[in-house]
């Protein structure tokens, strides 16, 4: 049976070798500093569950103080001369699509096609995470695909030139999934219903709409992701005052609440995969100028929001 495991296994070699290049790598300003981080996030994928959660968060904090500190550089790794570069993607053209078209289609078959499946008794892919595996399934096809003809030490080189890129913004995701639980088991959501019933008249349906729609922006500002945020101000305002005290339907607070949340993600360098990835990727001079020229669309799209969710969480 192919489960989740296997593919944290994949990721976790995968910054291996990306912690082994750095460290071997002399053009590297930082590289023992770069290594560490990257071993550390390494071993959090191989051995994540069999290591003790206290320890596991230390590595995460020393992480974070590594990444804190500037210890994170990027090296220079070889890539092809330019000319050889240019010359493969012409003779390639559209085909350099066909790994990303892969995925989508690998991962909708396992899902569908494979998820009954059996082998010996076992399904095939791991019915608890089924989407997630097909998915993983999905990107070892896309990354087996021969259309390039380069060998898999290429492939890691590059692999590795992106991780170098991208830098510490990659594990932000898995650290604001934690930061996430964290505040759910610290009853944020309660502190937050306490505060806006304690010193906001709620009595004002416009008013708690209006809470509502900015705090799950302003969450998502600080946390980085709409899916952390949305138990926070669901369970401070959404559920207790939309839902029960005015008889919001609950799928229209939440359809409205995430798109709520989803404009503050594109205010936000904590959305780092959204926002300071492709500045950094495309070597824009601003890393913030993907921010910068979504605001204006994103401040009147929260402000639709507010009147949406007013005139049609009844219905």
């Amino acid at each position: 049976m192919i489960t989740l495991d296997h593919f944290y296994l994949l990721v976790g070699l995968l910054f291996a070798f990306v912690a082994v290049m750095n460290l071997l790598d002399a053009s590297n300003p930082r590289r023992f500093t770069s290594a560490l981080f990257w071993g550390l996030y390494a071993l959090l994928y191989l051995a994540g569950e069999r290591m003790p959660p206290a320890f596991a968060g230390a590595l995460m904090i020393g992480m974070a103080l590594v990444a804190g500190f500037k210890g994170v550089a990027a090296g220079k790794p070889r890539v092809p001369p330019e000319a050889e570069r240019r010359a493969a993607s012409e003779r390639l053209g559209n085909r350099l699509f066909l790994p990303a078209l892969l995925l989508p289609l690998v991962t909708m078959l396992g899902a569908t096609v494979f998820k009954d499946v059996r082998l010996g008794g076992l399904p095939l892919l791991d019915d608890k995470h089924l989407t997630l595996v097909s998915l993983g399934c999905a990107s070892v096809v896309a990354a087996a695909c021969w259309l390039t003809r380069s060998t898999p030490l290429a492939s890691m080189r590059e692999a590795r030139r992106l991780v170098d890129a991208m830098s510490w913004a990659v594990v932000l995701p898995h650290m604001l999934a934690v930061l996430g639980l964290l505040f759910t088991e610290a009853g944020v959501g309660k502190a937050v219903a306490h505060v806006t019933t304690s010193y906001i008249n709620m009595d004002s349906r416009f008013i708690a709409v209006l809470v509502f729609c900015a705090g799950m922006a302003l969450f998502t500002i600080v946390m980085g992701n709409g899916f952390a945020a949305f138990p926070v101000m669901a369970g401070g305002v959404g559920i207790p005052v939309l839902v029960g005290g005015y008889g919001a339907n609950p799928a229209v607070m939440a359809a409205i609440g995430m798109f709520s949340a989803y404009c503050g993600t594109l205010m936000t360098p904590m959305a780092a995969n959204f926002n300071i990835v492709p500045a950094a990727l495309l070597d824009l001079p601003d890393k913030n100028a993907v921010i910068r020229a979504q605001i204006p669309t994103a401040l009147p799209l929260l402000g639709a929001n507010v009147f949406l969710l007013y005139f049609l969480m009844n219905q």
